[in-house]
C-alpha cells in the first residue's frame, strides 16, 4: 500500500511518521520549497502528546518546550476566575507542551527524514488536480521550481494541506467559505522576564477583547528569562473577512490602546505588546464542518477537514489524533486478503468528525473560555469573588465538559494508556 499525503505541516507529518511506524509505504508532498520555523506558538495538550511519545518524539521537544504547568482565567481588570493545573501537575502521564510552531514543524519533519528517508519528503510540490479510479489515486503536482507537472501514482491521498487546502476545495469547489468571526487576533513573541511560575498559560478578558500568554522556550526559562507567545484579540468594526494578506505584520498602534490598563501586579501587558520584534494579523476564522470527508481513495485531515477557531488549544492536537485513528484503520488492514481501502477510510471519518465537528461548534461558544465571558456578561465591572458571580460547580463543569469533548479528560487517557 502506497498513500500520499498532501501537506507537511504538524498533521501531515505527525501520519508520515505514523504509517512508517505501522510499515506502510508513504510520500509527503508540501507546497513550500523549504520548510522554515515559521509562525508563532502553539500548545500541546497531553492527549496529542501521548501520541507523539509513541512516535519516541517526546525528549527531543521537551528539551525546548515549556511543560505547562497551569492555566489561569482572569477578567479584563486583572481579578481570578478560574484556576487549574495542567499537564504532570493534574496528573498526567506526559506534560502538556508549550513550543514553537515552527521548531515543532521542523523536528518532526527531521525526524521523517531519518525514518521514511529524504526522498520521501517533497518540497515545493503544489497540488493542482487529481483523479481516481478502482486501483488507486494520481496525483498531479506543479514544481514551483521548475514549472513543469509531476503526476504521482498511489492506492490512497490524504489531504493535509491546512485551511486553504487544495484537496477539500477540489470536493467543495463552490461551498467551501471561510466564516469569519468578526474578531481579529494579533500574535507575536516577546522575551521578557517570567510571570508568576514561568511555565503558566493565562487567558484575560472576554469574547470581544482578550489577551492569551504562555512561554514556550525552556533553554530560555533555565537562563531565568521568558519567551512569551501572545496573543490579543478584538473585535472589529464592519466585521468583513479581510481580502488583504493574513500573516502580515502590522504596527502595535492597531490595537495596542484597547491594552493599555492592563498593567497588574505580576504582568504588565503593555510592555509585552511592546517587547515584540513582530507582530501578525490574521481575522479569526473557521469552516461549517462538512457532511463528509471521504470520497472513494481520497480523506481530509487537520486544518484540512475541520478548521476551528484557535480556542482550547485544540487545532494541532486534532491534527494528531486524526493522524492516530487513521494510521490504525490502515495498518488494520493489514490483515485483510483484499484490503477495503474506501471501507477504512469511511471508519476514519465516521470515527474523528462527528468528534470535531462538536469541537469547531462549542469554540465558537469559547469552548472552555466561556467561564471569562459568563464573568464578564454577569459583573463587566468586577467583583469582589468569583463565587459569588458564577459558582465554583459551574467554572469546573465548563472545564470538565470540554475536556471530556476534545478527548483529553484525565479518565480517557488512562484506560488509552
Amino acid at each position: 500500500m502506497k498513500v500520499i499525503i498532501v501537506g507537511a505541516g504538524i498533521g501531515g507529518l505527525a501520519l508520515g511518521l505514523m504509517l512508517h511506524q505501522r510499515g506502510i509505504e508513504c510520500d509527503i508532498f508540501e507546497s513550500v520549497r523549504t520548510l522554515k520555523p515559521l509562525g508563532v506558538g502553539i500548545n500541546l495538550l497531553p492527549h496529542a502528546v501521548t501520541e507523539l511519545d509513541q512516535l519516541g518524539v517526546l525528549d527531543t521537544l521537551a528539551e525546548n518546550a515549556i511543560a505547562t504547568s497551569a492555566l489561569h482565567y482572569y477578567n479584563r481588570h486583572g481579578q481570578p476566575i478560574w484556576q487549574e493545573p495542567r499537564g504532570l501537575a493534574a496528573g498526567y502521564a506526559v506534560p502538556q507542551l508549550s513550543i514553537h510552531r515552527g521548531e515543532l514543524q521542523l523536528s518532526l519533519a527531521q525526524l521523517a527524514i531519518q525514518r521514511l528517508g529524504a526522498s520521501h519528503l517533497h518540497t515545493g510540490l503544489a497540488l493542482e488536480s487529481l483523479t481516481q479510479d478502482p486501483q488507486g489515486v494520481t496525483a498531479f503536482f506543479r514544481n514551483r521550481n521548475t514549472g513543469d507537472t509531476e503526476e504521482v501514482r498511489g492506492d490512497l491521498l490524504i489531504g493535509a494541506d491546512g485551511i486553504h487546502s487544495a484537496v477539500r476545495r477540489h470536493f467543495y469547489p463552490q461551498t467551501d467559505e471561510l466564516r469569519f468571526s468578526g474578531r481579529m487576533l494579533w500574535r507575536a513573541i516577546t522575551d521578557s522576564n517570567p510571570y508568576l511560575d514561568g511555565r503558566t498559560m493565562f487567558m484575560a478578558g472576554h469574547q470581544d477583547q482578550k489577551f492569551v500568554c504562555y512561554p514556550i522556550s525552556e533553554p530560555l526559562r533555565q537562563q531565568g528569562r521568558s519567551r512569551i507567545n501572545w496573543i490579543a484579540e478584538l473585535r472589529v468594526p464592519n466585521p468583513d473577512l479581510p481580502r488583504t494578506d493574513w500573516n502580515r505584520v502590522v504596527d502595535a498602534s492597531v490595537f495596542a490602546d484597547s491594552f493599555a490598563s492592563w498593567q497588574w501586579d505580576w504582568i504588565d501587558i503593555p510592555e509585552i505588546i511592546r517587547g515584540a520584534e513582530a507582530i501578525y494579523e490574521f481575522p479569526l476564522v473557521d469552516k461549517d464542518p462538512l457532511p463528509r470527508w471521504t470520497h472513494e481513495r481520497v480523506t481530509l485531515l487537520g486544518d484540512a477537514a475541520h478548521p476551528m477557531y484557535p480556542i482550547g488549544s485544540n487545532g494541532s492536537a486534532q491534527a494528531i489524533l486524526d493522524a492516530r485513528c487513521l494510521a490504525d484503520r490502515l495498518q488494520a488492514l493489514g490483515a485483510q486478503r483484499q484490503p477495503d481501502i474506501e471501507l477504512a477510510l469511511k471508519e476514519y471519518e465516521a470515527e474523528r468528525l462527528p468528534i470535531t465537528a462538536g469541537i469547531v461548534l462549542r469554540n465558537r461558544l469559547n469552548g472552555p473560555e466561556q467561564v471569562m465571558q459568563l464573568a464578564h456578561e454577569r459583573s463587566p465591572d468586577g467583583f469582589q469573588h468569583i463565587h459569588e458571580v458564577v459558582p465554583e460547580a459551574e467554572l469546573a463543569d465548563i472545564a470538565a465538559r470540554y475536556k471530556r469533548l476534545a478527548g483529553f479528560d484525565p479518565a480517557k487517557l488512562q484506560s488509552r494508556a
